[in-house]
């Protein structure tokens, strides 16, 4: 059953029928807040930090609240394509069950294609501010029918350059409608957009930062492939081989579904989340406290409050929603004056969150390598030979040496010695590794408008680079500097940052655009 705290939201059946999908057990802080708010039809601010659950908030208002009827009835403006396509699957996620259609529609991808999606009757249009005036002025995308209209991270709208777009955008929009507004800070700028815009009782709800600390805790990342996520655990726990290890889900039916994948490879592990029965969840927590068990699967909500002494590793198998989150989860080891691990496996779409939160915990997260087979095989063989080696010490086998007399008749002991080895190792691991090396650093190639006739070279862009997005420019690479334009190669998980940070910041005195660039330009 859902949690009590999102039906007291008053969403409808076939929101909280889709949370109840999801698998989410509570509502974050601005959610419960700007919920309520927003379904009474008020004009809304929500300020709060990027990974706070924003767009679920807005999605499940939008949703909640219209109706089935011809036209556009929502518009979404955010910044970037890559938030874009993001928004645009959290409708579909939270919306599976109302029944309405959505567009994304952004700059980069033909137009054509959008125009001919766009004569179908689209309850939802999510779209980057260029793109959007484009369509408006071809008249391919008309507005008559909007009640709902959302600005997402608007003060990073104002920081690229798009606060014209959204005056030029808005201005002919229809008057009877609800707005609302979703930034992390408030601007001058954005202030006076809000007062131009919404109606006089709007309602401001602002998510202050709490103060975090992290020490004593080395935080490490992986980057994974969804595909990926659960393989690149079971690598994580078979080199790091953790004392005892809190395993965080983001949903009830993630820890489910991990639980039953851990348990299946014969790893020692229980779980804890808020559908599961009291007693089911005291008698997991205590099998973890008295080494029962090695690893304990939970979600946030499920975990609060607990205080188990030597934990180890925590492990984030999913990042959290928030900040917050992630400093309650890894404040779980690193206690009583010890060290403590905490990992998070991180896919590229979710690398700005984690730079989010590494940015408001002040803390840096290293990333690490995908242990490969080939470092998986050489631990588990230590661990063969240093339990033979203690069993030789021991001199407790004498029972077993007329088999071994028995087996010397027909065959040669190394072999028989190599295939007892061969069956020991085979019990270290659980999960049957077929590719070596599965770090999933997939590459992509970026257009930057400017080149040398703006007197740009490799050390001018590398230090732009560095400056506004804060990664590391070692792996930047493939770097082609030609008269007008210019092309760089970089890791998948630093493109949304550096399109999202560096796009229509200035350089030498002239606007820098950024892009994927096209199969055509992508060849050397």
């Amino acid at each position: 059953m859902i949690n009590n705290k999102f039906r007291e939201l008053e969403l409808k059946g076939y929101i909280l029928k889709a949370i109840e999908y999801l698998g989410f057990e509570e509502p974050s802080q601005i959610q419960s807040e700007s919920i309520p708010v927003g379904i009474q039809g008020f004009d809304l601010i929500g300020q709060a930090q990027t990974g706070t659950g924003k767009t679920m908030a807005f999605a499940s208002i939008v949703l909640n609240n219209m109706e089935k009827n011809q036209g556009v009835k929502t518009l979404v403006i955010t910044p970037t394509r890559e938030l874009a396509i993001q928004i645009q699957e959290e409708f579909k996620k939270i919306g599976k069950y109302a029944g309405f259609r959505s567009l994304c529609v952004y700059g980069g991808q033909p137009i054509d294609m959008q125009i001919r999606s766009l004569k179908y009757n689209n309850d939802i249009i999510v779209g980057t501010p260029g793109r959007i005036l484009d369509h408006m002025s071809r008249g391919t995308l008309a507005f008559d029918d909007l009640k709902f209209l959302v600005l997402d991270e608007a003060d990073e709208m104002l920081n690229m350059g798009f606060i014209e777009d959204i005056n030029e955008i808005i201005k002919n929009l229809p008057l009877d409608r609800q707005t609302m507004l979703f930034s992390a800070t408030m601007p001058k700028e954005i202030r006076d957009l809000s007062k131009k815009y919404m109606k006089k009782d709007r309602k401001h709800i602002a998510i202050i930062k709490n103060s975090v600390t992290v020490d004593k805790v080395n935080q490490y990342f992986y980057e994974t492939k969804d595909s990926h996520r659960f393989e690149i655990l079971c690598r994580i726990l078979d080199i790091d081989e953790p004392e005892s290890a809190l395993i965080f889900c983001k949903t009830k039916k993630g820890v489910d579904e991990l639980i039953s994948s851990l348990l299946d490879r014969g790893y020692s592990a229980d779980g804890m989340h808020g559908d599961m029965t009291q007693s089911k969840r005291l008698s997991a927590l205590n099998k973890f406290k008295n080494k029962a068990i090695d690893y304990l699967v939970a979600t946030d909500v499920a975990a609060r409050g607990i205080d188990i002494q030597g934990i180890s590793h925590v492990i984030n198998y999913d990042l959290p929603q928030d900040t917050e989150s992630y400093v309650h989860r890894i404040g779980r080891t690193g206690r009583a004056n010890k060290t403590g691990t905490a990992l998070s496996l991180v896919t590229p779409k979710e690398y700005m969150v984690l730079k989010d939160i590494e940015k408001n915990i002040k803390s840096k997260i290293y990333r690490k390598e995908v242990p490969t087979i080939d470092e998986i095989f050489l631990k588990k063989s230590e661990n063969v030979l240093t339990t033979i080696k203690e069993t030789l010490t021991a001199n407790d086998f004498k029972e077993f040496i007329p088999l071994a007399l028995q087996l010397d008749e027909d065959y040669n002991m190394i072999d028989v010695s190599a295939a007892l080895l061969k069956l020991n190792f085979q019990n270290e691991l659980s999960y049957d590794y077929k590719e070596n090396d599965i770090s999933g650093s997939e590459e992509v190639r970026l257009f930057i408008s400017i080149g040398r006739n703006e007197k740009l070279n490799i050390k001018k862009l590398l230090t732009f680079i560095e400056t506004n997005c804060d990664i590391n420019t070692d792996e930047v690479r493939n770097i082609k500097i030609l008269e007008n334009f210019s092309f760089i190669t970089i890791p998948e998980r630093y493109k949304e940052i550096i399109m999202k940070k560096c796009s229509n910041k200035i350089l030498d005195g002239a606007k820098v655009r950024i892009q994927l660039a096209r199969p055509k330009e992508n060849k050397n």
